[in-house]
């Protein structure tokens, strides 16, 4: 397969083409509030992010165990425990679509 070199190149952008916001001077005349507002679940999302931070959600310790178990043959599945868990958290999940909807 031949390569067409029939394209034109690109032309470039000079960075000092258009202005950049620091050569923008404000208008003394107009206030400007230096502020933030985040919203519900940007607030949530920080407070879950502080929390996590602050305690580990993984239990490692427990996860090797589980490892070496699993490595050794002798894991034991409990399917009446895996059911319930995951039937818990299907009701959850479909009362928090109940509750953002």
């Amino acid at each position: 397969m031949k390569i067409d070199k029939s394209l034109q190149p690109v032309s470039t952008v000079s960075v000092n083409d258009g202005k950049r916001r620091a050569d923008i001077t404000p208008n003394p005349n107009t206030s400007q509030e230096n502020s933030v507002h985040l919203s519900p679940n940007a607030a949530k999302l920080q407070t879950i992010d502080s929390s996590s931070t602050s305690g580990s959600i993984v239990n490692t310790a427990r996860v090797q165990e589980i490892k070496q178990a699993i490595s050794e043959g002798n894991f034991q599945i409990n399917p009446e425990a895996v059911a319930d868990r995951l039937l818990e958290t299907a009701k959850e999940l479909i009362q928090s679509k109940k509750g953002a909807a």
